[in-house]
């Protein structure tokens, strides 16, 4: 049974740092891409990062690129996702998942296994 089990959420406030991580069983790491997905309250779950198998290439979105840092130790069946500079339109639930594919993906579609989430606020 495939797990996704996040971390590190919590209440910051503007301009601080947060690292969120992920930790993956029941499946083989190595072989599996990672994501990074986020929901606001009364919005749609957008895309906001993802990283290849081996962790050569990452994709961002654009409204977090130069603020966050997605990474992966393999040995350690995580993927973690470094928040800096936050801003308040970052409050969201984060949500890990895990795809089959090679290279990371944007389009949620692709993934075929979620966590739960994490809640992060951050205050203005």
């Amino acid at each position: 049974q495939v797990q996704l089990a996040e971390s590190g959420g919590g209440l910051v406030q503007a301009g601080d740092s947060l690292r969120l991580s992920c930790a993956a069983s029941g499946l083989t790491f190595t072989m599996t891409s990672m994501g990074w997905f986020r929901q606001a309250p009364g919005k749609e779950r957008e895309f906001v990062a993802a990283i290849s198998r081996s962790g050569g290439s990452i994709l961002y979105a654009d409204s977090v690129k130069g603020r966050f840092t997605f990474s992966r130790e393999n040995a350690k069946n995580t993927v973690y996702l470094q928040m800096n500079s936050l801003k308040f339109e970052d409050t969201a639930v984060y949500y890990c998942a895990a795809s089959t594919t090679e290279s990371g993906n944007l389009d949620s579609r692709r993934y075929a296994y979620w966590g739960r989430g994490t809640q992060v606020t951050v205050s203005s």
